[in-house]
Formats: C-alpha cells, structure tokens, sequence
C-alpha cells in the first residue's frame, strides 16, 4: 500500500521470553478490588498463588509458547459483560441510560499487562512513534501535551499565522480497524513475524456472555469485535498515528 510504502522499515525487534521479575512488577500494580471475569479469580488471589515459583513458572511458560506459535488460547477471549444503569436517572427507558463493562479472565489480563509493557518499550525504544502522539504512552503526561501545543502556536507567531485546535472523535474506530493493515504496519515497526502471527490470533474469534448487576442473562456466548481499553489496539492506535 502507498502509504506504508512512506514509513522506513525498521531493524526486527528481539523478543526474548519473559522473566519471573516483569510478572511480579506487573501483578504488584493490578487493583485487589477490580471485578473478576469468568475465571472468578481476584487479583489478591492470583497474586497469593503466584508467590510459589511453580505456578508462577508455568504462567511464563504459557506465555512464551503463545508468542512463538502465535496463538492467543480460545480460554482468555472469552469475556463477560455486565450491564449497568447509569446513576440517578428517572427512567431507564433507553438503551442510553445503560452501559457496560467488559470483564476478561484474570490470568489473561496478567499476561496482556506484559505483553503490553514489552510492545510499549520496544516501539518507544526505536522511535517508530511520531513525536507528537502523547496519548497513553509511558512518561509522557498533561505537561508534555502542554509544551507541544505551546511550541506550535510560538512557532506560529514567528511566521505572523495564528493557531486553533480542532479536537475530534472518531464513531468505532477501534472495532473497525483493518487487521491486514495492522499486521503490515508492525512488520514495518520491526516486530518478528512470531508475534505479527500473534497479535493477528489476538484481535479475533472473540465472544462475550451478557449479564446485570443483579443476575447472568442466559443467552448463548455471543461473538464480538474487540473494543477500545484492550492493551493492544490502545498502542496499535499509536501505529495509525505516523
């Protein structure tokens, strides 16, 4: 495609296996009271079970093997969604007085937190990331958006222009992005093609079961698109933004 054809290809990124050490930094952040997915497992739980090196290896073990045969298990693409009304209105007549909340299996947001920690690293670390996208990156804050904006608008003055900002949202964006694309994208960024096949595995055959606050509604797990928050497509953004 034309517009990759614009972007240098940069050097294959090395993918070493994970180490006992990025499991723990990332576990010892997760929140204790965060709602459990299918799995019923709470985070205070897994990270009492994850204290003996035996479980905590064969977690490592399961990732590692994902990565090199580029499949997410079908276990951890299962989510549960819980619909919630919105507080303090007078009627609940509307499907806009409702939202929901997508719960995923424990285990598989602890292994997505590490993947995410090492896909952020590696293309921050080979500047594949345009200067300017600030948004949910690592060490970059409301400062750093701040000083950017100031440097356009001063650059503006010195050739006598005036500055506006035109801020926008884009209606699904992350539920319709092109996989293909993706994947084409990353091999420009330097990813291995282990975990190109990977990620291709991860954005699809996904389905949900639906539920309230109160009670499961019990219908047949329903297949669903992958939406905006997932680790991935959140820094797959970052890629759409050369």
């Amino acid at each position: 495609m034309n517009i990759l054809n614009e972007i240098t290809n940069k050097s294959t990124i090395p993918w070493p296996v994970f180490s006992k050490e990025k499991f723990r930094t990332a576990i010892s952040s997760c929140n204790n009271s965060s709602a459990p997915g299918p799995d019923k497992l709470s985070w205070s739980y897994l990270k009492t079970i994850l204290k003996d090196d035996e479980y905590l290896n064969t977690i490592i073990h399961i990732t590692n093997i994902c990565i090199n045969l580029g499949y997410w298990l079908s276990y951890f693409k299962i989510s549960t969604t819980v619909v919630i009304p919105k507080p303090n209105k007078k009627l609940y007549n509307s499907p806009k007085l409702f939202r929901s909340i997508v719960l995923l299996n424990t285990v598989g947001k602890l292994i997505e937190k590490v993947i995410e920690e090492r896909l952020q690293f590696n293309i921050a670390s080979n500047d594949f990331i345009y200067l300017s996208q600030l948004g949910g990156l690592k060490f970059k804050s409301t400062t750093d958006a701040g000083v950017a904006l100031t440097h356009t608008i001063w650059a503006g003055w010195v050739k006598n222009l005036s500055t506006s900002t035109l801020t926008f949202n884009i209606a699904q964006f992350f539920p319709l992005l092109n996989h293909w694309l993706l994947s084409l994208i990353m091999k420009k960024a330097g990813f291995d093609h282990y975990i190109i096949s990977f990620f291709a595995n991860y954005l699809v055959d996904r389905r949900t079961n639906y539920g309230t606050i109160f009670l499961p509604i019990h219908f047949p797990s329903i297949p669903v698109k992958i939406k905006e928050g997932r680790l991935d497509l959140f820094y797959f953004f970052q890629f759409f933004n050369f």
